[in-house]
């Protein structure tokens, strides 16, 4: 087990040092000017001299790439103000370094994520439990019906109608807003309750769909047919083999689906006005903040790659197979 964990994290560290390559390259190497696209629009003749000189702009290209990697591993000089390692650059728009921006964005993006995946994750993945074990019947065509408008659905619609509804006419729920857990953890759940719900409803519905799909899948499986044929029990059968042989298609998706949030959930962040990284993210591009959108870009690719790594983790706990592959 240890020794799959290494390799996949050589491997991470890889895939994110090529990420990082890339982004450097895409973002400094190819405009012709990375000075004014950091300069935002608001940007003066001063402030465009000094972002060149801060940047190294003058000095050949593999030497501001090398500037950058170091910067991010050991910290980087931005005229009069230092950025601490790691560093993944300076906001000229915002004054202040780009990660400490970031890391003040992140518990909310965080938050959402842990909160809203929770739930679809168990309401999807029991409902469609549920409608496999129910296959052919009223009660799985109505699962599969109501999962299919929940997944047409989308987050911006169902986000503002929510709102409306059950916020501002009926004063069921307070309104949507981040409180830092540690401040005060009933207000931090509110203030998050209808994100978390309008989000896991639109998300949950692929995986109840999926995992229906992948349980009817193994149901049918020969060793499936074989433990049940020595009499064991049924709740041992779904539990035991078929539940865990189901799990991998929906883990893998899951992975995805949770790097992504943690790299940002753009839609329901700017539909609730939550101050997370998916909101910042638009607000960077609206301001042309260059290194601000390469911190999300880098933050969101780590996510993307630690979530997966994690869901490999996950795969060798439920299938030992992988572990020997």
């Amino acid at each position: 087990m240890l020794r799959f964990l290494v390799r996949r994290l050589l491997g991470a560290a890889l895939i994110l040092f090529i990420v990082v390559t890339a982004t450097f390259f895409l973002f400094f190497a190819i405009p012709d000017d990375p000075a004014r696209l950091s300069c935002g629009k608001t940007c003066t003749p001063e402030t465009l001299h000094a972002i060149r000189a801060n940047l190294g702009l003058d000095e050949s290209v593999p030497m501001q790439y090398w500037h950058y990697l170091t910067g991010i591993f050991a910290g980087r000089d931005f005229g009069d103000t230092h950025c601490e390692a790691p560093c993944l650059g300076y906001s000229f728009v915002n004054h202040e370094p780009v990660l400490d921006t970031l890391m003040d964005r992140f518990p909310t993006t965080l938050s959402l994520a842990f909160g809203a995946s929770v739930i679809f994750m168990v309401v999807g993945v029991g409902a469609g439990i549920f409608a496999a074990l129910n296959r052919g019947r009223w009660l799985d065509k109505a699962t599969m019906a109501l999962s299919l408008v929940a997944a047409s659905v989308t987050i911006q619609f169902l986000g503002v109608i929510a709102r409306y509804v059950l916020v501002d006419e009926l004063r069921w729920l307070p309104p949507p807003k981040y409180v830092p857990f540690f401040d005060n953890s009933a207000d931090w759940a509110g203030g998050l309750l209808l994100p978390w719900f309008t989000l896991a409803l639109v998300q949950g519905a692929v995986y109840t769909r999926l995992t229906r799909s992948s349980m009817v899948d193994t149901l049918s499986e020969d060793y499936v047919r074989t433990v049940r044929a020595k009499g064991l029990r049924s709740r041992d059968v779904y539990v035991k083999h078929a539940w865990r042989g189901a799990m991998t298609p929906v883990l893998t998706v899951y992975g995805i689906e949770l790097g992504v949030l943690l790299g940002g959930a753009v839609v329901t962040e700017t539909t609730f006005n939550l101050p997370g990284i998916g909101k910042l993210a638009i607000t960077s591009v609206a301001n042309s903040d260059l290194p601000m959108i390469m911190g999300v870009v880098l933050i969101a690719a780590t996510a993307m790659v630690l979530a997966n790594v994690a869901v490999d983790a996950l795969y060798a706990v439920i299938d030992p197979r992988v572990r020997i592959s």
